[in-house]
């Protein structure tokens, strides 16, 4: 059975995409710890991040790594955390968080965020992205 978040990428469930390649896509997280937690995800569903090939497992940390320089522009904080966890959903997906505090990275604080805020945050970091000339930003 197809994961929810292939199923987002298939369309067939919404998501706030803000970035989108052959490889990977990143999405808003419908419970964010704070705003502008990113998903970076594999478009192949591989459960576990160690069963990632590393070339695969190198583009996400990049693509990773571009989202965090947008997220410092969009919604500056002290740092910006990434996490692995992989508990929640089958198929690999990496955290990227503004934080200020390491309680910025704990699920203990994740909350429901509503439709019109996911779309508004989605649209601030795609154009951050963009005018880091990140093409792939264009969704």
């Amino acid at each position: 059975m197809a994961s929810v978040f292939t199923l987002i990428m298939e369309g067939k469930i919404p998501g706030n995409f803000v970035w989108k390649d052959d490889k990977a896509v990143a999405i808003l997280t419908i419970q964010p710890i704070r705003q502008g937690h990113v998903l970076v995800i594999p478009r192949e569903e591989i459960d576990q991040w160690s069963d990632l090939p590393l070339e695969l497992a190198a583009h996400l940390m990049q693509v990773s790594h571009k989202i965090a320089n947008a997220l410092k522009v969009a919604y500056p904080a002290t740092r910006v955390g990434l996490m692995i966890a992989g508990l929640e959903v089958p198929h690999t997906h990496l955290h990227v968080v503004p934080m200020d505090s390491m309680k910025d990275l704990s699920f203990e604080y994740a909350k429901n965020a509503d439709g019109d805020t996911l779309k508004q945050t989605a649209e601030k970091i795609r154009t951050t992205l963009q005018a880091q000339g990140h093409q792939e930003a264009q969704v």
